[in-house]
This record gives C-alpha cells, structure tokens and sequence, in this order.
C-alpha cells in the first residue's frame, strides 16, 4: 500500500492583533501582521506545489477553512480545532490519513524544500524527527505513524526554552526513534526581526 507523505503547514488567519502578538509589541501590529501574511505565503510557495509530498493547511480560527482570497486556492484546508498547540498537533497526527506526517509553522522564513525532504527521509529509518529553533522550541515535528500513532505532545511547556526537550522526554518514554535536522530561527520578537531583515 502506497502512503502519502503529507506536510501540514499550520497557519492563523493573518488578522491584525491575532497573530505575532510577542512581535508587534516591538515592530507594530501592522508590520507584525505584515510579516506573518508575506512569511506565510511565501513559505507556501516555495513548498506547496512539491510533488514529493501532499501540503495541507491546517487554519485558525477553524471559520477561516471557508474564507476566500487568502490562501492558495488549490491547496486543501482543514480546521485545527480546539486546545493548546499540543492538542492540536496531536489531532492532526491522529486524524489525518495514513502516511507519514511533517508538521511547520508560518514564522520561520528559512525553511525550503530541502528541510521538508529532509524530513520525510528521515522518517524512513527513524519515528520521528524534529527541526530545533534556537529558543529551545521546534519549528518541525514529524511521525511515521506507523504501526501506530503514538501520542507525543502532553505536558509540553509551550512558548518556552523547554518545549524541544519535555517532548523528547515523552518520545523517549515511547521508545521512538528520533532524528534531528537543521538548526533554524523563528521571528517571535523584535530583535529576531531586525536579525533577520540585516542578514544578506
């Protein structure tokens, strides 16, 4: 049986004082809004039309599956439902079809399609693999989910220097077997901002 490889880019509706909350008290919701819309659709851009996997958008508020003009057209939506990230990301694995699955956000402007690809390879020798952020979180996460969907995102410190790690305890409780990628940054502050707009 042949599984697809599935990549959820996990996405907010781009309204202002929704998203990049931490940001735009530094930069102003405006460019902060800004940010995350221009972020988001160029990190679809460079991934969504991939034939190598099946990109998905996972959107909140769960209303904004069904708003036009905002998204790509052909890519399919699907609502995150309820909870804090960890619920969320734990029904997404559950739910989706069978297949190996890679889950990003919208607020790490170097992921390319190498990273993904990299990714998916790595769940063919390893249960899971993780992208690192350099603030102790993660900007990927996926599972092979196979022969069973293990669940890997309770009790996670969210928004901390502990994220990364109290999910590689859980992992590690399971006896999965972990891969590691590149090292990227997230925009959550001003100064990640400015970072990133000084590079070449």
């Amino acid at each position: 049986m042949s599984l697809t490889r599935q990549l959820v880019v996990m996405a907010k509706a781009p309204r202002m004082g929704r998203v990049k909350t931490r940001l735009a008290k530094g930069i102003g919701a405006v460019e902060a809004t800004r940010f995350y819309r221009r972020a988001s659709l160029d990190l679809l851009r460079r991934v969504g039309a991939d034939p190598r996997w099946q990109t998905v958008l996972a959107l909140s508020p769960d209303r904004s599956v069904h708003e036009n003009g905002v998204w790509p057209a052909h890519l399919p939506r699907i609502a995150q439902g309820e909870g804090d990230l960890g619920q969320r990301m734990g029904r997404l694995m559950r739910d989706l079809p069978p297949g190996p699955v890679v889950i990003v956000g919208c607020d790490i402007p170097d992921i390319a399609p190498r990273h993904i690809a990299r990714a998916f390879e790595a769940l063919g020798r390893a249960d899971a693999v993780f992208g690192p952020a350099d603030d102790g979180g993660y900007w990927l996460v996926g599972l092979r989910r196979r022969p069973r969907v293990v669940e890997i995102f309770e009790h996670v410190r969210w928004s901390s220097e502990n994220a990364l790690a109290d999910t590689l305890d859980n992992v590690a409780q399971v006896g999965l077997r972990v891969a590691m990628l590149d090292r990227l940054s997230d925009i959550d502050t001003a100064e990640d901002f400015l970072r990133w707009r000084r590079r070449p």
